[in-house]
């Protein structure tokens, strides 16, 4: 096959759009990654919580979709770690969701039920006190619940990771901005971008916020929007004897109405994330850090010693309705999307590529992705 021919092209090299050209070449098709590197990628910022046994969203479907995704990255990893991928960032370290204020008793209580109703032999409430055992620098709180099956990821190694797998099965990449789809009779026959044209038997859309731009040119509106999330991330200080923090066993902290703390081994934690309608903006600021701050010190007090390392930012894909935008385009016999994901990318993302590459190989379009199907906005 020539260069500038292939099976399909993911256009958009994030978390999902590497993750679908992975499950593409495992069955051996012909695939090229084209991605511009935009700077604010979400899932270059995303510090990955996987709890959906903790989720308030009260949708059954989605927090099926969310247990779904959340078993797959099981599976994903133990594929990657046998393709000799490196590491991932991966791992089972539990979540605390806590209440910190009366005011948000009412509504905990109502996470609660939920949690403690869809995922009684996982989730329990425990006491501040041994909450406290679990997260040592954590301040005063009401009421916890732990679900220690949660797990953490880092969007940046898993990204890595998959994008080793993929290569050492065949992946091409190119590293280039698209500029337009070529398109007639209900298909894309080409992408058009600065590094050339590229043919292809099918395309995917997994740009994340910059997906609309192409959705335009096949009239196929994608009410996906950016906004922007500042992480914060922090190191603590080693103790005399030079020895780090063993904080890789931390629980994931997320209050409820706050920001979320996420430990990794080594004393280093992050807080995040803000909520700003803000474009393509993708700067640190001294606002973001101050509210992130601000947050982290109500929660957990014990890090007032930890210096300020690093400052993320990403530009989350939000759809119209908070949920993922999937599957094939109504209308257009090879063109298919990921993207939308939200907060909930690095959750969601690998088990959604997984689903829209069984698409894209031709199987029937799986029950889980029907409703997320960009049909639904009036494409």
């Amino acid at each position: 096959m020539s260069d500038r021919t292939c099976d399909v092209a993911v256009v958009g090299g994030g978390l999902v759009g590497t993750a679908l050209a992975y499950e593409l070449v495992t069955t051996g098709a012909d695939v090229v990654l084209v991605d511009g590197r935009h700077p604010g990628r979400a899932s270059d910022a995303g510090a990955g919580i996987l709890s959906p046994e903790t989720t308030w969203k009260p949708d059954d479907g989605w927090f099926s979709f969310g247990r779904a995704a959340a078993g797959h990255y099981r599976s994903l990893v133990a594929r990657l770690a046998a393709d000799g991928a490196p590491e991932t960032g991966f791992a089972e370290c539990g979540l605390l969701l806590v209440a910190l204020d009366p005011d948000v008793d009412d509504w905990f209580a109502t996470c609660a039920d939920l949690a403690l109703g869809r995922s009684p032999d996982t989730v329990t409430e425990v006491t501040p006190d041994d909450a406290r055992v679990l997260f040592p620098p954590l301040g005063p709180v009401r009421r916890v619940l732990h679900n220690p099956v949660a797990a953490r990821v880092d969007g940046r190694q898993m990204t890595a990771a998959l994008l080793h797998g993929a290569e050492r099965r065949g992946l091409r990449r190119w590293e280039a901005n698209v500029g337009g789809l070529r398109a007639g009779h209900g298909r894309v026959v080409a992408i058009d971008s600065d590094a050339g044209e590229l043919s292809c038997g099918a395309v995917v859309l997994a740009g994340g916020a910059w997906a609309p731009v192409l959705g335009r040119q096949l009239e196929v509106p994608i009410p996906v929007r950016p906004v922007k999330g500042q992480i914060v991330h922090m190191q603590l200080p080693v103790a005399d004897d030079g020895a780090a923090v063993d904080s890789a066993g931390w629980p994931i902290v997320e209050p409820v109405f706050n920001h979320y703390l996420v430990a990794w081994p080594g004393g280093r934690v992050a807080c995040g994330g803000t909520f700003e309608d803000a474009g393509f903006d993708t700067r640190p600021t001294i606002a973001g850090l101050e509210q992130l701050l601000r947050a982290c010190l109500s929660i957990a007090p014990g890090l007032a010693e930890a210096s300020v390392v690093d400052v993320r930012v990403g530009l989350r894909p939000v759809s119209a309705d908070d949920l993922p935008v999937l599957g094939p385009v109504p209308g257009w016999d090879n063109v298919h999307l990921a993207t939308g994901h939200g907060t909930d990318g690095l959750l969601l993302g690998p088990y959604s590529a997984a689903l829209v590459a069984r698409c894209i190989q031709g199987e029937p379009v799986p029950d889980e992705l029907l409703a997320f199907s960009v049909s639904r906005f009036g494409a």
